[in-house]
């Protein structure tokens, strides 16, 4: 059985391309089951689940960016490990995936891989997020100067979420938990200044992403070695939402330069 970090979704070719996705702040793994099934069978599409969420939701959320990369590096490691589909071969290397704070704990996890493991990705896709060091431009303050409606309003503006629905306290409940304990997470994360990768990083972003500055986006090509590129699509934050054929293309296409 996979490590409970790692969820799969549908079966893959021998051998596939392994893309390991990191969700955004309050999501969770199933937001990538619609990639999954376009991208199958050749590419396996691996979604991340953090604790505090889902069928994790009795386990106590984590509410460090660190920690949680130790976590999910250990059990990406291990999954390595394994023999791939149908076959008797080593799995491939993941290519990392993450939007919004999975952006951030991708590039950890990833640095985890390379400087613990010895085995570092095939590649880092990071969407919606500024690199480690920017401050994204949130409307909020910090940690201890947020309130909880404040957060979810933020939440709203980014996901263009109908004010009604989460003004119903049943949606909320289910929300509030995971989105507070992910914000205190990025709220408190302190990168490491030095940090490079090997692998090539490939940037997505929405053209109206309030969160994301377009030449901030561009500075992630500073924490690489290898290739970077760049790539803007129509939309908000969540301009990956259900996952259009082009960005799907692009996620496509990174996985497999890699």
């Amino acid at each position: 059985m996979r490590p409970p970090w790692i969820r799969t979704f549908h079966r893959a070719a021998a051998p596939a391309r392994r893309l390991l996705c990191f969700p955004y702040a309050g999501g969770s793994a199933s937001y990538y089951f619609p990639l999954s099934a376009a991208l199958s069978p050749a590419v396996q599409v691996l979604g991340v689940q953090y604790p505090g969420r889902q069928d994790r939701a009795a386990e106590p959320a984590i509410e460090d960016l660190g920690v949680l990369a130790d976590e999910i590096a250990g059990a990406a490691a291990a999954d390595a490990e394994g023999a791939g589909p149908d076959s008797g071969r080593p799995r491939p290397r993941p290519v990392l995936f993450g939007h919004s704070m999975g952006a951030l704990l991708a590039f950890e996890t990833a640095r985890r891989l390379e400087e613990k493991y010895a085995a570092p990705p095939a590649g880092l896709i990071v969407s919606g997020m500024v690199p480690p060091g920017r401050r994204p431009a949130l409307r909020l303050g910090t940690e201890d100067e947020t309130t909880e409606d404040e957060i979810v309003e933020e939440f709203r503006l980014l996901r263009g979420i109908d004010p009604a629905l989460l003004a119903d306290p049943e949606l909320r409940a289910l929300i509030l938990p995971a989105l507070r304990s992910d914000w205190r997470a990025v709220a408190s994360y302190t990168p490491d200044p030095h940090a490079v990768l090997s692998c090539p990083i490939t940037v997505l972003t929405g053209q109206d992403d309030a969160l994301v500055d377009p030449d901030a986006a561009a500075d992630w090509a500073a924490l690489t070695t290898a290739g970077f590129s760049l790539r803007t699509f129509p939309g908000g934050h969540f301009y990956l939402d259900g996952f259009p054929p082009e960005v799907t293309a692009a996620v496509k296409a990174a996985t497999f330069l890699a």
